[in-house]
Parts: structure tokens; sequence; C-alpha cells
């Protein structure tokens, strides 16, 4: 009964900010023992975890990234979001949002996640 769903521009320009909305169904993103997680999929690439929002609140982001992405909560509409900041053309990507009771790390096991959604196209181009 649980469901995920991104929603958001999917067209951003370079040096811009993308943004992505995920509203859940089914469960509480302040439930403590839950994760909510922004993952993308790049061409040619396999899965790559951007970070998590867990109990709280507190978030926890790929290294690589940290210095450019944000996710925050909006527990009055049960949303989490992604703000990821001077996109380039390698920012391109399907990105989805998951959710569980494990926290998010760099390396994606799909099995590791309880939740889905079906993922939107973000593609950066001028």
């Amino acid at each position: 009964q649980v469901q995920l769903q991104e929603s958001g521009p999917g067209l951003v320009k370079p040096s811009q900010t993308l943004s992505l909305t995920c509203t859940v169904s089914g469960a509480s993103i302040t439930t403590t023992r839950n994760y909510w997680s922004w993952i993308r999929q790049s061409p040619g690439k396999g899965l790559e975890w951007i970070g998590s929002s867990g109990a709280f609140g507190i978030t926890s982001y790929d290294p690589a990234l940290k210095s450019r992405t944000s996710i925050s909560r909006n527990t009055a509409k049960n949303e989490f979001s992604l703000q990821l900041s001077s996109v380039t053309p390698e920012d391109t990507a399907v990105y989805y949002c998951a959710g569980g009771t494990r926290p998010g790390r760099p390396t994606v096991v799909r099995a590791e996640y309880d939740y889905w959604g079906q993922g939107t196209q973000v593609t950066v181009s001028s």
C-alpha cells in the first residue's frame, strides 16, 4: 500500500538547481524507523545513491555530492524533496525516491529499499 511518487521539472539548465519532490502515501515520513532516499541512474551507469533523510530529518549524503545536495522534509504534506545545485549534463539521469528501514549508503542494493517510486527523467541541457 505504500506508494512513492516523484514530481518536478524534467528539464533543467546547466548551473541551475534541480528540484524534485517525493510524495509518500501509506506510510509516514516522520516514523523514526524509516529512511527516505534519493537515487539516480545515468545512461550507462548503475544506480547511484544521492542521500537520505532519517529520524527527525537527519540527513546523510554521498560524499561526492554533499556540497551541492540538500534533502528536506515537509511533514505536513508527507513529502520529502531533493535540491541539487550547480547541475551539469553529468547530472542527467532518471531520479528515484525510495524508502525503507535501512539507511542509505553509496553502494545501492535494490533489496535494501522496501519502496520505490517509478522514477522521473531529468535532463540537464541548455
